[in-house]
């Protein structure tokens, strides 16, 4: 059996109970490979404190989350070397594509992890890394990492345990190497040659991945704030991939990388979606969220599936009739679009214990977002979505953008007006940061607004100036760090 060690670098400072993590370990376990975890979360030379930050600018209400938490005052990398010494895996792999809700966390995660390696001593461990980054910036990660030795795109847990298969099969380390480099999915470099192999297929049945393996993360990675209180809870996807396209998200390089790249000008959805979309059976997502409520004890499942109601409604019944039979006491958080709340949706959601719906409200400027975002978005439908919401006792979180290229501070304030209009219960508001691989970013960098790549794009404002009607940095930094109270106050000029 071949030996992997998983590595999450995760330096927010909280919890991350990483999908592609769960995905990997299981199919990887159930084929008799042997899986370690490195968990780079509560290391304190390490970690920013993201949560505190999130409170001080009131998008997360307080609770006592330091309680449980206790932080690693081991240096990381020491751990980490003495890990590999130990374990002395064949490879190292961290970073991976299984949804695309937290592609953008989920972006930085190669070069986070290539810090945490690049100085240690990896022995004869192979290098693998895969995801975003992976998929749309093949050549610039090798140029700049240069010790990583496979960067798979794409979905990849079936392309890892092949690699892994085919590694295990051949005896001397260059049959080996040899029957690694014939694997879909992959790219290499090989004599300062660049090598980049057909792609893989989409993974059709999602069935074939479960069950995901939550028992490798600690009790303190799964207690998460929510709320103003502290909860167990495990992200979770029941479906992979968008009908839409908006061009500033990351489900566009996915869905470029596989041929779903033509969308309708008058609605933003993809061609041929019923093909990019896919969703584990009912009877599965039953199966783990039954053994996550009862082995684990988790209360909160945060559904990371791009778009909920967009999965197919009979999967989303059928789970309804096994949650009305049995005793599962879980709550479910989701991600949505306005134009899918409706009264018949509303109570499938009920019936599925959804307790919050996150939805992108970005900017009020419908002009601006349809045109230069690609997100169309009827304004009273979103109105009518918030409302319904709320009359139901779901609770309902408000996602924002700005710092778009000539946004003016008039723009901004409609923004925090619509949001007063909406009354969400939650608010988010994040920097514009067109990832690289996005059609926005592509578009953005043929007329040079955009940056061609930065490391630290989860935080980094990117967008340059199309105007002179355009935000100071400072002026940004206080919209940003102020936006929740803005909206809570009673006027604004």
């Amino acid at each position: 059996m071949a030996k992997i060690l998983l590595i999450n670098p995760n330096k927010w400072g909280r919890g991350i109970t990483h999908i592609w993590i769960a995905s990997h370990s299981g199919i990887l376990k159930r084929n008799n490979h042997k899986v370690e975890f490195f968990d780079s979360s509560f290391y304190q030379d390490w970690s920013v404190n993201e949560i505190k930050f999130q409170t001080d600018n009131k998008m997360y209400k307080k609770t006592n989350y330091d309680d449980f938490i206790k932080f690693n005052r081991n240096n990381i990398f020491k751990d980490l070397q003495n890990k590999i010494n130990k374990f002395k895996p064949d490879f190292i792999f961290w970073s991976a594509i299984s949804s695309h809700i937290h592609g953008e966390g989920e972006y930085v995660n190669i070069q986070n992890g290539y810090d945490l390696l690049k100085n240690l001593e990896l022995k004869n461990s192979l290098l693998i890394t895969a995801g975003l980054q992976a998929t749309s910036a093949t050549q610039i990660i090798f140029g700049k990492m240069s010790k990583i030795d496979y960067l798979i795109r794409g979905e990849s847990e079936l392309v890892l345990l092949e690699i892994l298969n085919n590694f295990d099969r051949e005896k001397n380390i260059e049959d080996k190497k040899k029957s690694i480099e014939k694997v879909k999915g992959i790219s290499f470099m090989k004599k300062n040659n660049f090598f980049q192999n057909e792609k893989q297929d989409l993974i059709s049945n999602l069935d074939v991945l479960c069950p995901y393996d939550y028992d490798i993360f600690d009790d303190q990675v799964i207690n998460r704030p929510y709320n103003g209180k502290v909860v167990k809870a495990v992200d979770y996807e029941m479906s992979r991939g968008c009908i839409y396209s908006c061009n500033y998200c990351v489900e566009t390089i996915i869905q470029n990388y596989y041929g779903f790249n033509l969308s309708s000008p008058q609605s933003g959805a993809i061609k041929n979606f019923k093909k990019y979309l896919r969703a584990k059976s009912a009877k599965k997502i039953f199966e783990e969220l039954s053994y996550l409520n009862k082995k684990q004890k988790v209360t909160l499942i945060r559904c990371q599936d791009t778009n909920f109601l967009t999965n197919d409604r009979s999967i989303l019944l059928g789970l309804a009739n096994l949650i009305d039979n049995s005793d599962l006491d879980i709550k479910i958080y989701i991600e949505t679009r306005p134009e899918g709340i409706n009264e018949k949706s509303i109570e499938i959601l009920k019936r599925l214990k959804v307790d919050g719906v996150g939805m992108g409200v970005e900017l009020s400027d419908s002009s601006f977002r349809e045109n230069e975002l690609n997100r169309f978005a009827d304004q009273q439908k979103t109105i009518n979505a918030f409302k319904l919401l709320k009359e139901n006792n779901i609770k309902r979180t408000a996602y924002n953008i700005i710092g778009l290229p000539s946004q003016s501070e008039k723009s901004i304030l409609e923004t925090i007006n619509f949001n007063r209009l909406l009354n969400p219960d939650n608010i988010t508001v994040a920097y514009y940061s067109p990832y690289y691989g996005t059609n926005t970013q592509k578009k953005g960098r043929e007329i040079g607004i955009f940056d061609e790549y930065e490391v630290d794009v989860d935080s980094a404002l990117r967008s340059k100036s199309r105007s002179d009607d355009i935000l100071p940095i400072s002026k940004l930094n206080y919209y940003k760090k102020n936006f929740v109270s803005l909206v809570r106050e009673s006027n604004i000029d």
